[in-house]
This record gives C-alpha cells, sequence and structure tokens, in this order.
C-alpha cells in the first residue's frame, strides 16, 4: 500500500473514532479490512454532512464548497489526483467494493437540498429526500459487507429510510430552529399542529399523537428492513444487527420519553450500545424490532 493510501486510510479511521459515536460501535463487529473500508465510508458522509451544515458559512459559498467536493471525488474515482485526504482510501473502496458512484452523488445531492429552510408537502416527498441521504448509504454498505439477493437493495433502502426517519424525529427540535421541517405538512394538517407550535415545542395531546403516527411510521420501515440481514455475508449481518437495533433503540428510547424530544437530546448509553455491538459479534439472534405497548 502506497504511503498517500495508507495515510488516507489512517485519516479516515481515526475521524469515524472521533466523531462517529453510534456508527463506530457497529464498525466494531466487522473483521479489520470491512472494518477499515466501514470507516472511509463514514467519513466521505461525515465531511459531506459537515460541509453543508457549517451554519457560519454563507449559503452559497457552502453551495460553492459541495460544488467543488463533488468535482473531488469525480476526479478520484476516475483515477486522478484530488484533494482532500478521505479520496485514496474511498476511491480503492470503491473500486474494490464496485460501489456505483452515483449512491455518493445522490449523498451530495441530498446534501444540497438541505442548504436552505425547506419543508415537505407530502411523505412521498420526504421519503424522497431520506434516499438521497440515507438510503443511498445503506447501498454503499451492503456493497462493503457482501450479498447474494437482489432483494437486499429494496431493503436497505428501507433500513435507511428507517434510520433517517429515527433521526428526524431525534434532532425535531434542533432542526426547526435552523428552519428545517422534516414532518410533511400533510401530517401536521392531519393532527392540527403548526410549525410554529413546533418550534415553541409545545408538547400537547396533538404533538404527542402526532409523534405516534411518525414512530409506527418508522416501525413500518424496519419491519420492511428485517429480510436484508439474510441476504447478508455473515459479517455483514453483524455489524447490519448492530446497527438494526442501536438505531431501533433511539426510536425505543424516543417512545419511553412519551415523544419529548425537547428537554434533552435522545440517546443511547455508551454500555448500551458496546451491549448491542457485544450482542451482534456473538451471534445473538436478529429479531425485529418490538412496536411499543
Amino acid at each position: 500500500m502506497s504511503q498517500p493510501l495508507s495515510d488516507s486510510y489512517r485519516y479516515c479511521t481515526s475521524l469515524a473514532r472521533r466523531t462517529g459515536r453510534n456508527f463506530y460501535f457497529t464498525f466494531l463487529t466487522l473483521p479489520r479490512t470491512l472494518f477499515r473500508d466501514m470507516c472511509v465510508l463514514y467519513a466521505f458522509m461525515r465531511i459531506t454532512d459537515d460541509l453543508g451544515d457549517r451554519f457560519d458559512v454563507p449559503v452559497e459559498d457552502r453551495r460553492n464548497h459541495l460544488a467543488r467536493w463533488r468535482g473531488q471525488l469525480h476526479r478520484a474515482l476516475a483515477g486522478e489526483v484530488a484533494e482532500g485526504q478521505v479520496f485514496p482510501a474511498l476511491a480503492d473502496v470503491v473500486a474494490r467494493h464496485r460501489i456505483p458512484s452515483e449512491y455518493l452523488d445522490e449523498v451530495i445531492n441530498g446534501v444540497q437540498t438541505d442548504l436552505t429552510p425547506r419543508t415537505f408537502r407530502t411523505f412521498e416527498d420526504l421519503s424522497g429526500y431520506c434516499y438521497q441521504v440515507a438510503g443511498a448509504v445503506g447501498l454503499c454498505c451492503i456493497h462493503i459487507w457482501g450479498f447474494h439477493d437482489d432483494r437486499a437493495r429494496q431493503a436497505a433502502i428501507d433500513c435507511g429510510t428507517a434510520f433517517q426517519l429515527t433521526n428526524i424525529l431525534r434532532d425535531l427540535a434542533e432542526d426547526v430552529n435552523v428552519g428545517r421541517v422534516y414532518l410533511p405538512e400533510e401530517d401536521l394538517r392531519r393532527f392540527d399542529y403548526g410549525p410554529d407550535e413546533l418550534k415553541a415545542g409545545l408538547r400537547d395531546e396533538r404533538f404527542r399523537e402526532m409523534m405516534r403516527f411518525q414512530v409506527d411510521r418508522a416501525h413500518g420501515y424496519y419491519d420492511r428492513a428485517v429480510g436484508l440481514y439474510d441476504c447478508l455475508s455473515q459479517p455483514g449481518r453483524r455489524v447490519y444487527s448492530a446497527m438494526y437495533h442501536l438505531y431501533g433503540g433511539l426510536l425505543q428510547e424516543i417512545s419511553r420519553r412519551n415523544y419529548d424530544v425537547y428537554s434533552g437530546r435522545v440517546r443511547l448509553s455508551t454500555t448500551r450500545k458496546w451491549c448491542i455491538a457485544a450482542g451482534s459479534l456473538l451471534g445473538r439472534r436478529f429479531e425485529g424490532l418490538p412496536r411499543p405497548t
């Protein structure tokens, strides 16, 4: 391995360790090479997201940064020298695992749409966004993990949607304060609950009923994603089980809090994360996410 390539892998692994929080624990279930490859994928996604979320930088500058980042990606995948410490390793991972480059472009597309305050009229509109920022990531992951059934593709998209819906509910308070309302307008109308009330953090019965509806929808996507497990290689099954139960644990915690996502950030303890990773590594029987009672 050349020095630039080995340096790139070290950089990506270090970034994942420092900032990966939930994901880094799940990567530990993988063999060394796949662990390293997932750190590279994570690093690309992390930097892409950060380029869009630097609120201290004017929107037009962030747009230009993302355009340059996309150009660097395309150059790296074409075998050319590209700026950025992540790209030597990323080009190597994409080539070895035959990851379609359009999945990486979709992630950049999704981050670009977040540059200005936005709303979604329908859930269909939101699901398109979920594909860009999460479903496409799931498709990248299954290429690294290894899969033997084409049904894995749709299940990976469903899983990405489940995870992104969980993120949306967990980050509701933070997002609305920067003008991002991911809950579809049709859902707000359904429960007679407005964006201003969302921003004010009004947690009345209308809010709880709306959140119960959103959690139930997310559960539906977790249910659809169960079949992915059987489509994966053995190492892929371990990391997928860990991711599924970690993100599912966040959704369960939202329900346990009676949908209060304003008083403090919803998170799992480090001990629980280690237990999830250890259970997956030791071959815990994979089961779907239990519904709240």
